[in-house]
């Protein structure tokens, strides 16, 4: 089969292209701009077109893919509506491919991405051979995706726009659940009542992993018609991830691993989950500046996430002073998570604001970098906002040549600050 996928360099979509690939379809695609992921995909013989227009759309193209980040006035879009192409969005694309197989879907607010690397990592330790899409680079696949037996799925899924409904898991994890999306979800109340119906359509032999006894979760776990596995009981080995957040993750993924394949041994899964050494953007060591400030780049971009990896980071580096770079992701998280952000930085002595990655939305008026850093030097920390990562990047380098090997430096969110990270450790800029 031919394939175009409209936004192919979406962490989630250039996995799902390298598992088209690998069944023997050609697939290419088109993105914005050049980035490791796209760099990636072109490695494997991928073709990415850095330019969306219409004529990139072969005509004979049998599927169309597209990001949900892609309006439909999109004018590869239009030409495939023009040309009657069948198109489907990445989710529902997942949903397919993944449909009459077994599959675990990882699904929650925070910690998605590393419980879904390391369920995959345990199970292909354990020779069990699971075919795995996942939210960022997973370091011992090399990779988004790893490619292994077409009858078992491991697979990151996002709850923004109910999208982990589009799935149909065998086994469910459920990390946490906290109020995000708030573009999408109104309330609290209303991403619970979609994680419940999620809960709700496993199969009476399928499972429902996550922490029943969390407040958030109570209501939500009650829908499972199914064996809830309370992750909170696993015992994990010490891990090469910082955070309690991050042994709460490997937990999670360890009751999966245990709960669709028990024959699993105690000693295999310790192996594994202690081997462990992470992913792209969560907690990165980048590297030092030439001045010997240590640079690490973090994926946060919730006020929870943020809250507990500063917390981890001042506890691992006690004698370093703590600069941070973040980068907002939307206008309508920030507004409403405002007062969250504002007292999500108290770890870090000094704060710079980028200004919001505005993603798929207009801005919102009075809503801006400026007033968030506002906000947070309300909060008892130093803050200032950036009109640039260009002004980040300058900023941060002037920091580095006055703290040298005693700073710390980690940029954070989930726009492109990892772009300044590079910057500063490689010596050149950013823009």
């Amino acid at each position: 089969m031919k394939i175009y996928m409209v936004g192919i360099g979406g962490i989630g979509m250039s996995a799902l292209a390298q598992l088209y690939a690998s069944e023997g379809n050609y697939v290419s695609g088109s993105d914005r701009e050049t980035s490791p992921i796209t760099e990636l995909l072109e490695k494997k013989g991928i073709s990415v077109a850095l330019v969306q227009k219409a004529e990139n759309v072969p005509a004979d193209v049998e599927l169309v893919v597209y990001s949900d980040a892609v309006w439909e006035d999109n004018p590869e879009r239009m030409r495939a509506k023009e040309l009657g192409m069948r198109q489907i969005s990445y989710f529902e694309a997942l949903g397919e491919v993944t449909k009459g197989r077994f599959t675990i879907a990882v699904t929650g607010t925070h910690g998605k991405t590393t419980t879904t690397a390391l369920v995959a990592k345990i199970l292909k330790d354990a020779g069990k051979n699971p075919t795995a899409i996942v939210g960022s680079i997973v370091s011992e696949f090399g990779s988004n995706f790893l490619e292994g037996s077409p009858e078992l799925f491991v697979v990151e899924a996002c709850e923004y726009k109910d999208h982990v409904l589009k799935l149909s898991p065998n086994i469910l994890v459920l990390t946490n659940a906290e109020w995000d999306h708030t573009d999408w979800f109104p309330t609290l109340e209303a991403e619970q009542e979609m994680f419940g119906k999620a809960a709700a359509a496993l199969p009476a032999d399928g499972a429902f992993v996550a922490n029943p006894n969390d407040a958030n979760i109570m209501s939500i776990a009650k829908h499972a018609n199914c064996r809830v596995v309370d992750y909170t009981k696993e015992v994990v080995p010490e891990l090469q991830l910082v955070g309690e957040f991050n042994k709460m993750n490997a937990r999670a993924a360890v009751a999966a691993a245990r709960a669709a394949f028990p024959d699993i041994s105690d000693t295999m899964i310790y192996h594994s989950v202690s081997s462990f050494q992470g992913t792209w953007r969560r907690f990165e060591i980048k590297g030092t500046t030439k001045e010997g400030a240590l640079v690490i780049d973090d994926y946060a971009h919730h006020p929870t996430a943020i809250r507990e990896t500063l917390k981890a980071a001042r506890e691992k580096f006690l004698d370093k002073k703590l600069i941070v770079a973040f980068h907002p992701h939307l206008y309508s998280r920030t507004r409403d998570l405002m007062e969250e952000f504002a007292h999500a930085f108290m770890d870090a002595d000094e704060v710079i604001i980028a200004p919001i990655y505005a993603a798929r939305e207009e801005p919102i008026a009075g809503v801006t970098a400026h007033a968030l850093a506002g906000k947070i030097s309300a909060a008892g920390v130093s803050a200032r906002g950036a009109n640039s990562l260009s002004e980040v990047e300058t900023f941060l380098k002037a920091e580095s040549q006055k703290l040298k090997a005693g700073g710390l430096i980690i940029t954070m969110g989930a726009g492109d600050i990892y772009k300044v990270a590079d910057a500063l450790v490689s010596g050149t800029h950013v823009l």
